[in-house]
């Protein structure tokens, strides 16, 4: 079963690491690198954890019900990507492939699915769900959560791909169970 998974993401990373590898040139320059690097940094949560008390500030008491809603569901997604990295071990891009520059320390060794995205999605979809008047922050810095992946080095295309995926459904099936 292993070996299969492993042969799986072989014929994926092969289709993808020339995407990557083009991508992954705009980190060469030292801006750009810093840049997505401190997209990706943000993205490890800061950037979405200090929205929370905000919104507690900005709303106040009303704003708590939605608060813990997207709390529930970052933590629901942490535990479905550590056990979806766990079992499925698909190596890092630059792992995989010397000629792929690691624009900025990875959180886990492995990179299938995109944690960073995962969160990302279901953070923006929730905020604006709640929230509309926030999504001209949210969402756009969610695209460059998940650009910054692939441009540092740390994911494939498609572990961005199914971490939106992951988040939109975590955030999506959450709304249906609102009374």
């Amino acid at each position: 079963m292993a070996e299969t998974r492993r042969n799986l993401f072989a014929r994926f990373d092969q289709a993808e690491v020339s995407f990557c590898l083009h991508l992954n040139r705009s980190a060469h320059r030292l801006p750009i690198r810093r840049f997505f690097a401190a997209i990706s940094r943000l993205g490890d949560g800061i950037f979405w954890y200090l929205h929370l008390p905000l919104l507690l500030l900005m709303h106040g008491m009303p704003a708590l019900g939605p608060i813990v809603h997207i709390s529930l569901v970052a933590l629901i997604g942490v535990l479905v990507y550590k056990l979806l990295k766990a079992n499925l071990v698909r190596e890092r891009p630059y792992i995989a492939s010397s000629d792929i520059l690691c624009g900025s320390p990875p959180l886990d060794r492995y990179s299938f699915p995109s944690g960073h995205t995962l969160h990302a999605v279901s953070f923006s979809i929730l905020i604006m769900y709640y929230f509309p008047a926030l999504g001209w922050i949210v969402l756009p810095f969610a695209i460059l959560v998940a650009l910054s992946r692939v441009i540092l080095g740390l994911h494939y295309p498609t572990d961005v791909l199914a971490g939106a995926a992951i988040g939109t459904a975590l955030a999506s099936s959450s709304l249906l169970l609102i009374p």
